[in-house]
């Protein structure tokens, strides 16, 4: 693990760079969500798991959790944050390059595609908020008709904010890939007794991106 600064003109935030263990595959610039930074536990889990397939990954804190506050940034913050996180990700470690993160490091990071223009291979959603748990609908999304790059949603069979009919539509119409996590929630919590498979969700994630890899990445 290696620990880095990155510099945002007026302050800078942490980032935690994880190489692959074993063949490199690509680097995955990957964004906590609104209620936990990159070192919480989920964070932790996803990039040790991602690490064992073969993709490293660069965590980094938006400003609002660098300096403790509660209050999400403003989206113009937070995807130029997502922007210099992706730079230095380019700088430290080798591509292809994707990027994504849980829940609202998820969105902002596919904004930051769009009002950046960053060019990269890939986007890797885990926990997309496709909407509030007490207003479905698919409005967050509608951005995403104009990103050319392949996409990838991980998504819980229990998230209350992606219910899956409602993802489904979305990936069909722009051409996406979903792959459901057995009894998952937002947050990854499963429910070990109806549970199916033997691995744990942050293995189960890696499964489904060294998969989907194998389609979007050159031969």
């Amino acid at each position: 693990m290696r620990e880095y600064r990155i510099d945002l003109g007026e302050g800078g935030v942490g980032a935690l760079l994880l190489p692959a263990r074993g063949a490199h595959r690509a680097t995955l610039t990957l964004g906590h969500g609104a209620g936990a930074g990159m070192t919480h536990a989920s964070m932790a889990g996803i990039a040790e798991a991602f690490a064992d397939v073969g993709l490293a990954t660069l965590r980094y804190n938006f400003p609002f959790k660098e300096e403790g506050r509660s209050r999400v940034d403003a989206q113009a913050v937070s995807t130029a944050t997502v922007a210099a996180a992706c730079a230095r990700a380019r700088r430290e470690s080798p591509g292809p390059h994707f990027v994504g993160g849980h829940s609202y490091g998820g969105r902002m990071a596919s904004h930051a595609v769009l009002d950046h223009d960053i060019d990269v291979a890939g986007l890797v959603f885990c926990s997309f908020p496709l909407h509030t748990p007490a207003k479905p609908g698919t409005k967050r999304a509608e951005h995403l008709d104009a990103i050319a790059a392949p996409m990838l949603f991980l998504s819980g069979t229990r998230d209350g904010m992606a219910q899956p009919e409602l993802l489904n539509d979305v990936v069909r119409r722009i051409g996406a890939t979903v792959n459901y996590l057995d009894t998952a929630d937002h947050g990854y919590k499963v429910l070990k007794r109806t549970r199916t498979r033997t691995d744990d969700v942050f293995e189960e994630m890696a499964h489904h991106a060294s998969a989907w890899l194998d389609t979007v990445l050159p031969a």
